[in-house]
């Protein structure tokens, strides 16, 4: 059994001029939510397996925060370009190459459209929308990671920041 859950960045600074997107930050009250989301998250898993981020800063900023919760070292943090620039399910293969085929759980830090594009088609169940900071688990009953595929997950769960504030 496989576990990929994914997780969307905090709240992050308005758009400027000033600032590119990549390097937008989260705003106070997203990093605060990112540490009540990651201690929800905690009451599902005992541990969030392999930690994989999109480089952009609010992502890392949501999965640095994840990780001090869980007492993980930032150094074990994986930062993946793709799942900033070429997410995609025709990429997730790539992604997860990187991955021990005896790991059962990896977190993935990311961005929308792509992450509530990924998590509908990997589900049978399909996936609503997901909000800034929500976190959706999707089970598979597989041996290896390459064998991920379409409607071949189970949403385990889907939580959703406004339903523990």
């Amino acid at each position: 059994m496989k576990k990929l859950i994914f997780i969307r960045h905090g709240k992050a600074e308005d758009e400027s001029p000033e600032i590119s997107d990549f390097e937008r930050s989260l705003t106070l009250r997203g990093k605060v939510i990112s540490r009540l989301m990651a201690r929800k998250l905690m009451e599902k898993e005992k541990s969030p397996g392999i930690l994989l981020t999109s480089p952009a800063f609010r992502a890392l900023e949501t999965a640095l925060i994840f990780a001090g919760e869980y007492g993980i070292n930032a150094d074990n943090v994986i930062m993946n370009s793709n799942l900033y620039y070429r997410m995609s399910l025709q990429n997730l293969p790539a992604v997860l190459s990187v991955i021990s085929e005896d790991t059962e759980v990896v977190t993935l830090f990311g961005h929308n459209p792509s992450f509530t594009q990924i998590a509908n088609n990997l589900s049978k169940e399909g996936c609503d929308f997901i909000p800034k900071n929500g976190v959706v688990c999707i089970s598979f009953n597989i041996m290896t990671w390459s064998e991920i595929g379409r409607n071949n997950g189970k949403m385990e769960y889907f939580l959703k920041p406004e339903k523990i504030l």
